[in-house]
């Protein structure tokens, strides 16, 4: 597991808005010594845009801002009460446009984009004063504006697309390597911005969580942590399930496994009073917490402390997740990695939920630890040449790039891949049908994702690696039960159980359900694209 802190662990004012960045340990120089950084406007919107890159440099632990030209400026100055910060705005592209900026290597940060108005940044004597819109008085609570938070050392570069603080402009995040790849995430699907908007205010109790300006520019969703500080949200809203997840371990033992490379160790929790104690495989105490309040949980602080080390921070860290996203209490073995047993407890995280919902990967940093298991909005590459930010269409398009979408046809029988009676649900089974160049033959190949056209996921249920593994439609959410190729054989393999796409029973009539078996190269096994 990642190992995620704060930045700038000696500025506390700066401390207060970096939660998602991900710092790594220098290894050897790789990556240009300026990194170029495409922003991309797609949204749609015709205000201004200007563009700030804010943080510190790793070599000196100076807090500055950093030029088009990508040069690193410290901040000077600063008083109590705060002064207001010099103009340090970039001019950013107008819709459809683009503008490149500069990272350099050895900086850790955020990139802000504002649109319509810039952004106000006060100065102290020990650091910056950032944008908090959560709080009344804020000097830019009325300006529609997001961050990216990065890091770019001699170990490459990090960039995610945080919504660990608000969802407001929802934007990709790119990073291309020297062998020519690119990797891409944090796409909304067509309308997500809306999505999210709309479900939150359908939400018992979350409404006020949605901030719009008198003009009915709707700016942003307040996560629930932000909003609940800000009065908007009951502070009490998580308890009832927090209480009866952690009750669940006075009479079972929680397992916490937080290694993926290394499963073998394993701590074991169980609760007293309110008290959870883990030991570790030779039955030595090695943590204890309290049982969190709904904001500990939201902040993943406080009665959930995080230091970095080996042991509290990664068990501290999968209680998070799991109170998060609700599997805490009914999966007992953590951290759950199957995302369709996230958010089904009452009441859950709602903001989590929306928004990864409609990430076209189902990738998103929508909670300080979200990384956990793997379903963060970040790329990274150790040798990188090049980064984007896409900011994504605020209404209709949708994220990404795909191809257009393409049948996916049986050689065995010229059948197509299809989603019965176009019934695009979750768990819907996937079948053969004769081909009819209908949405539900229709197949996006996105990456190592097979998406529909209602942007779900070819999908292995329970994320089965056993012969015989319904096939099915499920949201997206990029764990390998939904990684899929289709090779130059012919064979159309899930990677994560390295087996084939089948037709069960060897049916090749309308409706045959299709399996996981090995891949045997036999007829019922090929395919290929329309």
């Amino acid at each position: 597991m990642r190992l995620r802190r704060k930045l700038l662990a000696a500025a506390s004012a700066l401390l207060a808005g970096l939660a998602g960045t991900v710092v790594a340990t220098p290894a050897h120089a790789v990556g240009p010594a300026l990194l170029p950084v495409t922003v991309t406007n797609t949204t749609g919107r015709t205000d201004p845009v200007y563009l700030y890159v804010i943080g510190v440099q790793l070599s000196s632990g100076r807090l500055g801002y950093v030029t088009a030209g990508g040069a690193f400026v410290p901040w000077s100055g600063g008083q109590i009460p705060p002064s207001p910060a010099p103009d340090v705005s970039i001019p950013g592209p107008g819709n459809g446009g683009s503008t490149t900026i500069q990272f350099p290597r050895g900086f850790s940060g955020r990139a802000y984009f504002a649109l319509g108005q810039k952004l106000k940044f006060f100065l102290t004597p020990d650091g910056l004063v950032q944008p908090a819109p959560w709080a009344a008085g804020d000097a830019n609570r009325d300006i529609l504006f997001d961050w990216s938070e990065f890091t770019y050392n001699d170990s490459g570069l990090w960039l995610n697309s945080s919504q660990v603080d608000m969802f407001a402009i929802p934007h990709a995040v790119t990073v291309t390597g020297a062998n020519g790849v690119t990797k891409r995430t944090g796409d909304v699907v067509a309308n997500g911005r809306n999505a999210v908007i709309d479900g939150i205010r359908a939400q018992p109790g979350w409404a006020n969580t949605v901030h719009t300006r008198s003009d009915g520019t709707v700016l942003r969703v307040l996560a629930p942590g932000k909003a609940a500080g800000a009065g908007l949200l009951s502070t009490t809203y998580l308890d009832s399930y927090i209480a009866s997840a952690w009750n669940a371990y006075t009479t079972k033992t929680l397992t916490v496994a937080p290694f993926a490379d290394q499963p073998a160790i394993r701590y074991y929790g169980r609760t007293s009073g309110n008290t959870m104690t883990f030991t570790n495989g030779s039955g030595q105490v090695v943590a204890s917490f309290n049982r969190p309040s709904s904001a500990s949980v939201w902040g993943c602080d406080g009665d959930l402390p995080a230091p970095n080390d080996q042991v509290v921070g990664p068990i501290s860290r999968t209680l998070c997740a799991a109170l998060n996203r609700g599997t805490l209490g009914t999966i007992d073995t953590q951290p759950s990695t199957n995302a369709a047993d996230f958010y089904r407890s009452n009441p859950t995280n709602q903001y989590a939920r929306l928004i990864h919902a409609n990430m076209t990967d189902g990738r998103a940093y929508a909670f300080a630890f979200d990384d956990v298991g793997g379903f963060e909005s970040l790329v990274h590459d150790g040798d990188p040449r090049s980064a984007g930010l896409i900011l994504s269409p605020f209404t209709g398009g949708g994220g990404g790039n795909p191809t257009t979408g393409v049948p996916v046809v049986s050689n065995w029988n010229n059948k197509c891949i299809d989603v019965p009676s176009s019934n695009f649900v979750d768990r819907a089974p996937l079948q053969m049908w004769n081909c009819n160049n209908t949405n539900a033959q229709k197949w996006t190949f996105s990456g190592t994702a097979l998406k529909s056209q209602n942007n779900k996921c070819m999908d292995v249920d329970a994320g089965s690696t056993a012969n015989g593994a319904v096939v099915q439609l499920y949201t997206c959410n990029g764990t390998g039960a939904q990684q899929f190729t289709l090779n130059s054989a012919g064979d159309l393999v899930n990677l994560q159980a390295d087996k084939c796409v089948d037709s069960k029973d060897r049916n090749g009539s309308d409706g045959a359900r299709l399996q996981l078996w090995d891949c045997t190269g036999t007829a019922g096994q090929k395919w290929r694209k329309g």
